[in-house]
C-alpha cells in the first residue's frame, strides 16, 4: 500500500510540475500590475484556517463574526420578501449584521410585514435595522407622527433606524419627494424624538467633506458611505425617466464621492475633531470591488467599521441561497488570507 501510495505521489508531483513548466510563460506579470496598497509579508504567519480564523468584531454594540454587512437594498418590490429572507438566512449562518431596504410602505399598512420581519429567522445577537428615507421622516416629524418611526422598529424588533438621503434621486425621480428641509436640520430634529440607535447613508453618490464633517459631530451610531462607483441611484432615475431628461441632466449622474476618498476625508475629520467627534463607526460601502479592496479600506479607516457590496448580494442572492452562501464563504476565505499576510502601506 504504501508503495502504491509513494507512486500516486510521485506521479502527481510529476504532473505539477509539467504544468508549471508549461504554464510558466503564460503566468508572467508585468511589474507595472503590482498591487501597489499593501505590503506582503509572507514570513509572518502561518496559513490561516479559514473556519477558524477570528474576523469577529463589536459592531453597533454588537458582535458580528466578520466584518461584512448586508446593505439596504429593496424595499417594496415584489421580490423583496424572498430576497430579505435569502439575505436573513446568510446573515444568521455567518454572524453578519443587517440593513433593510426602505420600509416606507409599513407606514400605511402591516400587508407587507412579513416581508421584513426578519429578526426570527437572524435572531437576537446581530445587528438589525430598519430604513426609511429623510423625506419621510421629514413629513413624519412635521405632522407630529414621529410615534410612527418607534412603531416601525418595535414591530420589526430591529436594533434601530437607517435613515437615507437622497436628494438627487428624489429629483430626477418622476414620483420622487422634496424636502421642505435641508436633511441635517431634519436629522437633529429627529435625535431629539427618536430614543432608538440611528444611522444615516447615502444611496450612491456619497457625502462630501462639509456633510460628511456634520455627521460625525452627531450623536448617531454609524455613518454609511453609500459612496460614489456603485448603484447610481440618480442615473437609475434619469433611466426611468424621459430621453431628454437623461440628456439634459445626466451629468448630475457623475458627481460625487469614492469610498477612498471619503475616508481619507473621514481621518481628517476624525482627527481635528478629537473628543468632539461623536460618532466613530462607519459601514463602507459604494464601489467596493472585492474582498481585498474591501479589507483596504477597513484597514485604512481611523474609526470602527465593516464593508457591504449591496450588487454581489443582489446578484447572488437572485440566484439563490447556495450561490450567496459560496459567495460569503469567498469572501470569508480572502479576508483570512488578508489578514494573514497583507499590510497596508503607510
Amino acid at each position: 500500500m504504501q508503495d502504491n501510495r509513494t507512486e500516486v505521489e510521485s506521479k502527481s508531483l510529476e504532473e505539477r510540475k509539467t504544468d508549471h513548466l508549461d504554464l510558466a510563460v503564460k503566468s508572467q506579470t508585468p511589474k507595472e500590475t503590482v498591487d501597489s496598497r499593501f505590503d506582503f509579508e509572507p514570513l509572518l504567519a502561518a496559513h490561516p484556517n479559514p473556519l477558524n480564523t477570528d474576523l469577529s468584531c463589536v459592531f453597533l454594540g454588537k458582535k458580528v463574526k466578520a466584518p461584512l454587512w448586508i446593505s439596504s437594498m429593496t424595499g417594496g418590490a415584489k421580490e423583496a420578501g424572498k430576497l430579505n429572507k435569502v439575505w436573513a438566512k446568510v446573515a444568521a449562518e455567518f454572524g453578519l449584521g443587517m440593513g433593510l431596504g426602505s420600509c416606507r410602505t409599513l407606514l400605511s399598512s402591516s400587508k407587507h410585514r412579513g416581508d421584513f420581519d426578519l429578526r426570527p429567522i437572524l435572531g437576537d445577537e446581530l445587528p438589525f435595522y430598519a430604513n426609511l428615507g429623510i423625506a419621510q421622516v421629514e413629513e413624519l416629524i412635521e405632522n407630529g407622527q414621529e410615534k410612527k418611526l418607534h412603531d416601525l422598529v418595535e414591530t420589526l424588533d430591529a436594533d434601530g433606524l437607517i435613515v437615507h438621503i437622497n436628494p438627487l434621486q428624489e429629483w430626477f425621480q418622476p414620483e420622487g419627494d422634496r424636502y421642505k428641509k435641508a436633511p441635517l436640520e431634519t436629522i437633529k430634529r429627529l435625535l431629539d424624538v427618536f430614543e432608538k440607535n440611528l444611522i444615516v447613508k447615502e444611496v450612491g453618490q456619497g457625502f462630501g467633506p462639509r456633510s460628511l464633517e456634520e455627521l460625525i459631530k452627531l450623536p448617531i451610531s454609524a455613518i454609511d458611505f453609500a459612496a460614489f462607483g456603485g448603484t447610481n441611484f440618480t442615473k437609475l432615475e434619469l433611466m426611468r425617466g424621459k430621453v431628454n431628461d437623461f440628456a439634459s441632466y445626466s451629468q448630475f449622474s457623475q458627481v460625487g464621492h469614492t469610498a477612498d476618498e471619503m475616508i481619507i476625508c473621514a481621518n481628517r475629520i476624525l482627527e481635528k475633531l478629537g473628543p468632539e467627534a461623536k460618532c466613530r463607526n462607519f459601514i463602507i460601502s459604494g464601489g467596493v470591488r472585492d474582498s481585498l479592496h474591501g479589507f483596504y479600506l477597513m484597514e485604512s479607516l481611523v474609526g470602527a467599521s465593516v464593508y457591504a457590496q449591496a450588487k454581489a448580494f443582489l446578484v447572488k442572492g437572485r440566484e439563490g441561497y447556495s450561490s450567496l452562501k459560496e459567495y460569503v464563504e469567498s469572501e470569508l476565505k480572502n479576508l483570512a488570507l488578508s489578514k494573514a499576510f497583507l499590510k497596508v502601506k503607510a
